[in-house]
Parts: C-alpha cells; structure tokens; sequence
C-alpha cells in the first residue's frame, strides 16, 4: 500500500462558498483563501483505501460576498480578529469506492469557528483523476448558534439571518 501526503492546489477554481439565508434575500460568501493536506492510502491496484489523515484552514477574512459592509458584519459575527483562521482537523474516515476511480469518503472531524469547536461528519466525494491529483467535493449544513453566533441582525433589526448554513467546497489535490 503507498501512502502519499496531497497538498491543495491553489487555482480559482478551489473555493469553499457558504450560503444562507435572511428574511430579505438570500446571500453567498466564497473564500479561495484555502490551505489544506490531507495523506491519501492507494492499494497494489491504485485504489483508494484511506484517508488517514487530513486538515484544512480558511483565512476569516478570505470570505467575500461582493458587499463590504456584509463583508464586515461577518467578520464581526464570526469574531475574525480574534480567531482570524476557521479550521478542520479529520479524527475519523471510511473509504468506499462507488466506480473506478470515484469514492465516497465519510469523515468526522473537528471544525473551528469563532474559537468554537465542534464535531461534525460530513461524506465527501473523491475522484482519483488520470494524473494522479485528486478532486474532492461536498456540501454540509451547519448552524451559527453551533458555534457560539448568534444569528446578526442590522437595519435596527429590519434584516435577520438565518440561523442555517450550507458550506460547499471543491478542492484538487495533488502530491
């Protein structure tokens, strides 16, 4: 069995957006701020059989939405200067190939915002490309009051956002 340490490769199209809603309208926020590795365990026939270990971080800051001021509304709520990385560290993995070169990689690990942690498990989605970089994607829901936020309000409380995220990523990884 080789065992291989896979670094994120920056490009544009590695991103985590988070989405979510307020009693006005909904909203997107996308980092590209990412820095991630993870060790990847191939059998004798190249097959994917762990993830034995795995880590990402996303600069607070990063997050943008296209707006300043929700920008720092955001940073606020998730108190970006004092906690100025969100970050994941896996404790659990189980491979299942789906097809020839596709996996399905459920993962518990924990994640860290605004100084909060928490355990969360989420499936992950992997393609072992014909270059040997490796494409993963996914979708999670999470709530802020999970994380210690409460929910912000502005305008004297005229907009509310909601309490639920869904964070999606696409990351590629190569060795």
């Amino acid at each position: 069995m080789a065992q291989s340490v896979y670094k994120l490769i920056p490009s544009k199209n590695a991103a985590i957006t988070v989405n979510g809603k307020s009693n006005v309208h909904d909203w997107v926020m996308t980092s590209t701020g990412v820095e991630s590795v993870g060790t990847f365990k191939f059998n004798s026939r190249n097959e994917l059989t762990n993830l034995s270990a795995f880590s990402f971080s996303v600069v607070a800051k990063s997050l943008k939405s296209g707006k300043s001021s929700m920008d720092e509304r955001t940073y606020k709520s998730i108190k970006a200067n004092d906690f100025p990385k969100i970050s994941y560290k896996l404790t659990y993995s189980e491979v299942t190939m789906v097809q020839a070169n596709k996996y399905a990689i459920q993962t518990t690990g924990l994640l860290t915002i605004a100084g909060k942690t928490q355990t969360i498990s989420m499936k992950v989605m992997a393609l072992v490309n014909a270059d040997q970089t490796i494409s993963c994607h996914g979708t999670e829901k999470l709530l802020l009051t999970d994380y210690g936020i409460a929910p912000p309000s502005f305008m004297l409380g005229a907009m509310k956002v909601g309490n639920d995220l869904v964070i999606k990523f696409d990351l590629n990884y190569a060795k």
